[in-house]
């Protein structure tokens, strides 16, 4: 095995991880938004599911912005901004499922794939400022 043929496969397996990350952030967007379609259409909820929806849909946005990134500077700060509101996310769900007893398999999945988000995005972090 030659070492150009060790990059091609480590360059492989970033973009694998790059897309797929992607596509969950995507996936994760999609079912927040139907599970926000199941709630109730009061002012309370509104505010709330706003705040859910936003920070949600802004993981996924800033994965997608970081590619765009003019600067490996820049494109940290993108997934800085992504963890963030990964974060942000979990404690949205978090609130409407604990002050709104809200119990279900759907919010329960929705809290665990955020968490997973935030993991992914925190040990890309590290990786990108070579703390790993």
């Amino acid at each position: 095995m030659t070492i150009q043929s060790l990059k091609v496969k480590s360059q492989n397996h970033s973009s694998k991880v790059k897309t797929d990350l992607k596509e969950r952030c995507y996936g994760f967007s999609l079912k927040t938004i139907k599970f926000i379609e199941t709630l109730p259409d009061t002012r309370l909820y509104w505010t709330l599911t706003t705040q859910l929806l936003s920070s949600a849909t802004s993981i996924g946005a800033n994965i997608i912005e970081a590619k765009s990134a003019s600067s490996k500077r820049d494109f940290t700060k993108f997934f800085e901004i992504a963890l963030k509101s990964a974060n942000e996310t979990t404690y949205w769900l978090g609130l409407l499922r604990d002050a709104l007893r809200i119990n279900s398999a759907q919010i329960d999945d929705l809290v665990r794939e955020s968490g997973e988000l935030s993991r992914i995005i925190a040990a890309s972090l590290l990786t990108l400022k070579n703390k790993r």
